[in-house]
């Protein structure tokens, strides 16, 4: 004993921790890459917080201890660089739009964009400081759709949770989580989703007590791996 740990394989107390928040909508395409992290970094684990941009943008400029920052829009990371939190140039590595979900068999016949303001209709949709919300609101204001939502969610995995569970009878969320959540749900693309394209940067935190593993781990994602994982989750190429 007293050996001082140089990154031991077992993940115990010798592990180096590698702390990422990212956009809800990565979690299943960044948890297999973390996978992948640690099989290529033995003795490192990466610690995953994932939550609506804007919460994680909040937490990161009241101080929150992180070493990467991976957001789905530019206007949340723009936040933390403001602060000074984040001084590097963040790296796009991909891009997202909307589509509609309904639960299986889409029992309320959604087609289009527009049956969504239909008033007797659950719908949920992500709140306007979240990215998905954002983008909501720009694609519903250039066709002139007025929704009236029941719920408004921080994140948009909670928005296709309450489709889900029956809560809702339709949801707006990126088509990669629609995908992600395969017979679950109804999908309903609509074209006007081209109108509002999110962009989603990522950058190694500036007081990051990891910094070269955080670098890393940014290769890995905008590297041929991260790139190929991004695809097949439906992520559009930066």
């Amino acid at each position: 004993m007293g050996s001082v740990g140089c990154g031991s394989s077992d993940s115990g107390g010798g592990a180096t921790t590698v702390t990422v928040f990212a956009a809800a909508s990565l979690n299943q395409v960044f948890t297999g890459l973390g996978t992948e992290f640690e099989s290529a970094h033995p003795g490192t684990k990466v610690a995953f917080s994932f939550a609506g941009s804007s919460d994680l943008a909040a937490q990161l400029n009241q101080g929150a201890p992180a070493d990467v920052f991976a957001s789905a829009d530019t206007a949340n990371m723009d936040k933390v660089v403001k602060t000074g939190r984040i001084t590097e140039p963040p790296q796009t590595f991909a891009t997202n739009v909307l589509t509609i979900v309904t639960p299986p068999g889409n029992p309320k016949h959604i087609a289009a964009l527009t049956d969504l303001a239909q008033p007797e209709l659950r719908l949920v949709v992500c709140a306007p400081q979240v990215p998905c919300g954002s983008a909501t609101k720009k694609v519903t204001t250039a066709a002139h759709v007025a929704l009236s939502p029941v719920s408004e969610e921080s994140a948009v995995t909670d928005v296709l949770a309450k489709v889900t569970s029956g809560e809702a009878d339709a949801g707006l969320v990126y088509v990669t989580d629609a995908a992600g959540a395969g017979d679950k749900v109804a999908t309903v693309p609509f074209p006007e989703s081209a109108g509002a394209v999110n962009t989603y940067p990522l950058a190694t935190v500036a007081d990051s007590k990891q910094s070269e593993l955080a670098r890393q781990f940014e290769e890995l994602v905008t590297g041929p791996q991260g790139r190929a994982a991004l695809s097949r989750a439906g992520f559009g190429a930066p």
